[in-house]
């Protein structure tokens, strides 16, 4: 008989829990320096190898999707529907954010540190005009040589009409199109059939080098932010998987849980993007709409971006001797919202939105150098909880496009 293989979700779940055993006993034995100089390198491997295939993915998939729905009309509902989906969503995250942060504080749980001391220069953001003229490529190979999601979006955009508007003409680089595509599949299939080694290896070296901080002082921080990013999960995903995407909540969380995982240890939405197009075929997602939806989601969603920021925000600021009025409440929500949106394709996006916040209410900025230094161990949660909005929002828009078909069809 043969012998029947194990699912990539169980797969990338053994080596999950693998690295974690292997990440403490080189912890406590004190071989950090062997997950360093040995384990992550292979992890870094796996990650580069992602990296050198997400450009080829989006550009193709994205065009490859403009041409399976065959009307520049569709392409803006699906646009427009995507925007509105993670733009509630992010407000949504942000509450959450401050409620929990509000309840930690109240009861004591966050310890307040000395800030006065701290240096942090936060990366320059030009404005919202600013990001918008980058968005739009001057060099196409340059956008992709540097990877910048959103200008390699805007050039899939572009082409995917260009190719649409010429009708007939084009016939053959819609050949070309679905030709390269389908090569590109095969390779990100083989790539990702590589996770439990890059998860095994990125957790291993994670937990060895980052286990005295999270026994730290600002462990009840970071519980604090965890707690929001699963509520959020648990709760506004469930909500929509189950009522606009018509699926059950367990089915969603199962059926997306490599990519989840991939997430959490990667903290790379873009290196995770092969990934979450294979979770989003498995719940039955149009592929022209999550090719489409992915992308951009990857570049643009920040629900757990905006929950570690309204956690950090409360925090930093109660390290200032400020409590937070309900006005500034309000401010935080609306900036980390829209900076959300404004700051994507901005490297180092998420410092830079809560230097944003913290400016906003009169933080010094110089406080987030208390928190530098476990900033990787709040990036895994919510990178996590990014990408897993990514997926719950390709279903969501399927089955709103279907709904609309069908009723137009009537």
């Amino acid at each position: 008989m043969k012998k029947k293989k194990l699912s990539l979700p169980i797969q990338i779940l053994i080596a999950l829990i693998a690295g974690i055993v292997v990440g403490l006993v080189c912890y406590f034995a004190k071989w950090e320096g062997f997950t360093e100089d040995y384990l992550k390198p292979f992890g870094d491997i796996f990650v580069n190898l992602l990296k050198f295939i997400v450009v080829p993915v989006v550009l193709f998939s994205m065009i490859d999707g403009i041409l399976s729905m065959d009307d520049m009309k569709k392409v803006g509902s699906v646009g427009v529907k995507t925007v509105l989906y993670f733009l509630v969503t992010t407000a949504i995250a942000c509450v959450i954010g401050l409620v929990f942060a509000n309840i930690f504080k109240g009861a004591g749980l966050f310890p307040i540190l000395d800030g006065s001391e701290q240096e942090y220069t936060a990366s320059e953001f030009g404005g919202f005009m600013s990001t918008l003229v980058s968005i739009f490529p001057s060099n196409m190979w340059q956008s992709f040589s540097t990877a910048n999601m959103l200008q390699v979006i805007v050039i899939a955009l572009f082409f995917g009409g260009a190719i649409l508007a010429a009708g007939e003409k084009a016939r053959l680089c819609r050949d070309i199109v679905s030709s390269f595509y389908s090569v590109i599949e095969k390779l990100m299939m083989f790539v990702i059939s590589l996770a439990p080694i890059g998860v095994f290896t990125y957790m291993s070296w994670v937990v060895a080098t980052q286990g005295a901080e999270i026994l730290g002082s600002l462990a009840l921080v970071l519980l604090c932010a965890y707690v929001g990013y699963i509520v959020h999960a648990v709760v506004i995903y469930s909500f929509s998987a189950k009522v606009f995407g018509k699926i059950s909540p367990l089915k969603f969380f199962r059926l997306a849980s490599p990519a989840m995982i991939f997430a959490f240890t990667s903290t790379s939405s873009a290196a995770t993007l092969p990934v979450s197009k294979e979770c989003a075929d498995e719940m039955g997602a149009d592929k022209d709409v999550a090719s489409f939806v992915l992308p951009l989601g990857s570049t643009i969603n920040m629900d757990g971006t905006a929950i570690y920021q309204c956690v950090a925000t409360v925090f930093l600021a109660s390290c200032a001797g400020m409590d937070l009025t309900l006005g500034q409440m309000v401010m935080v929500v609306v900036t980390a919202t829209l900076a959300s949106i404004g700051t994507a394709g901005v490297s180092g996006a998420g410092m830079i939105m809560l230097a944003m916040v913290l400016e906003a209410i009169g933080v010094p900025v110089s406080y987030i150098g208390l928190i530098v230094a476990v900033d990787r161990l709040f990036d895994m949660g919510r990178t996590c909880l990014n990408v897993t909005g990514d997926i719950a929002c390709s279903v969501c828009v399927t089955n709103w496009e279907a709904k609309k078909k069908a009723k137009a069809a009537k």
